[in-house]
């Protein structure tokens, strides 16, 4: 049998798709199961979305050019000025999802052995971008104790080497709900220019930041305007993950240049995606602000039901739609795996992420979850009371009876 790839063998699993079979097999055993693991909301995605589509009078379902769109990056220019992002069309490049723009920013940015420094707990696949890139991945890590706050600009600076190419951040944060402050951002900012580093900055959940203060893009920082490798994507402003648009915003011309042959070498972007994302960039704005209040209130419950449940605690997230949980138990990866398999509270169960799936360190969120509020309220609600439920008859548990 031939021996596969040592990149293959080395690249992680998905926290957030891994338990999917148990998920599957649960559902079939008749059990109603509330999947808090995914980023997939519960939201309506926008009518002027499904409306190009029911309208469209296309001949040919044609390639588009390999940077997208020149209609759909003349809107997303509009779509950015509104949020004080200085940036020309030129500088826009469509990608299939977020994904890929963080693929190719790796590819074209790192050579093999090089390092990127990254505050854990963080996507889990950017490790895995990480490996396909050559690049390792070196974290810094923060604590649930102090809500995950940036961990000390000096903690950064100790793990740079000849080696560092860049630092990337997620803002808002995706496992945390972390937002950064602009004493944060300028202390990245200080160290990018410091080391002459990339700072890739996925920026998707800029939508959903709850402390009132303006959001600050990485874009926004002055003297690094060449260094910003921008992460971007609709699928969680619109709800329409499924149709797989993303961006890369770059002012480094080379860096362009080299991510343009990875461009055409997958030949296009999809184009019924990008025909739907540019139709969805002039959603009303009243659609945007009943999401916005939707994802307020799942919050504000959300976490005050976990924070009531015996040896549970969330900090409040101040972004995006995640928050990390501590639980009462011996093992996270275990108790999500149990609650799957051997654990029903009147035919229903629950399906979260194992935070140990989105840190690096040996040991890190070993009773720790990512739970994902993108269901409705009554849908939280009774997820919470399983959860409880759960707990109380988990072998596993650490907390007395």
């Amino acid at each position: 049998m031939p021996k596969v790839s040592v990149r293959g063998e080395q690249m992680p699993a998905s926290p957030i798709r891994r338990l999917v079979p148990l998920a599957n097999k649960a559902i079939e055993r008749g059990l109603k199961v509330y999947r808090l693991n995914i980023g997939q909301p519960d939201v309506p995605t926008p009518p002027i979305a499904f409306d190009v589509l029911h309208k469209l009078e296309r001949p040919v379902l044609e390639y588009s050019p390999s940077e997208g769109l020149l209609s759909l990056r003349k809107k997303l220019l509009e779509y950015y000025k509104r949020y004080k992002i200085d940036v020309d069309v030129d500088d826009i490049i469509v990608t299939t999802g977020g994904s890929e723009a963080v693929l190719f920013a790796f590819m074209a940015c790192l050579d093999p052995g090089d390092e990127i420094i990254v505050p854990e707990p963080a996507y889990a696949n950017y490790m895995a971008f990480a490996i396909s890139a050559g690049a390792k991945i070196v974290t810094v890590p923060s604590y649930i104790e102090n809500g995950f706050e940036l961990p000390p600009v000096e903690e950064f600076e100790k793990l740079i080497t000849p080696r560092t190419k860049g630092i990337l951040i997620c803002n808002p944060n995706n496992p945390t709900g972390y937002l950064y402050t602009m004493k944060e951002m300028l202390q990245i900012r200080d160290l990018v220019q410091k080391y002459d580093l990339f700072l890739f900055s996925d920026e998707v959940y800029r939508e959903f930041c709850y402390t009132g203060a303006p959001y600050i893009s990485a874009f926004q920082l002055p003297g690094i305007e060449n260094n910003v490798v921008l992460i971007d994507s609709v699928s969680k402003r619109y709800n329409e993950c499924g149709i797989r648009i993303g961006a890369l915003i770059t002012k480094h011309k080379e860096l362009k240049q080299n991510i343009m042959k990875l461009c055409q070498a997958r030949l296009s972007p999809p184009l019924l995606g990008q025909l739907v994302a540019e139709a969805s960039i002039d959603t009303p704005p009243a659609y945007m602000l009943e999401t916005y209040n939707e994802y307020v209130e799942r919050r504000k419950f959300l976490i005050d039901r976990i924070n009531r449940i015996p040896g549970c605690y969330s900090p409040i997230p101040m972004g995006a739609f995640y928050t990390v949980v501590r639980l009462p138990v011996d093992d996270a990866d275990k108790f999500c795996a149990w609650c799957l398999e051997k654990f029903d509270y009147e035919g229903e169960t629950i399906f979260m992420a194992p935070a140990s799936g989105f840190y690096t360190t040996p040991g890190m969120g070993r009773n720790e979850v990512r739970m994902a509020y993108v269901l409705k309220k009554e849908d939280l609600a009774r997820a919470m009371t399983v959860l409880e439920e759960a707990l109380k008859a988990y072998p596993g548990r650490t907390l007395p009876e």
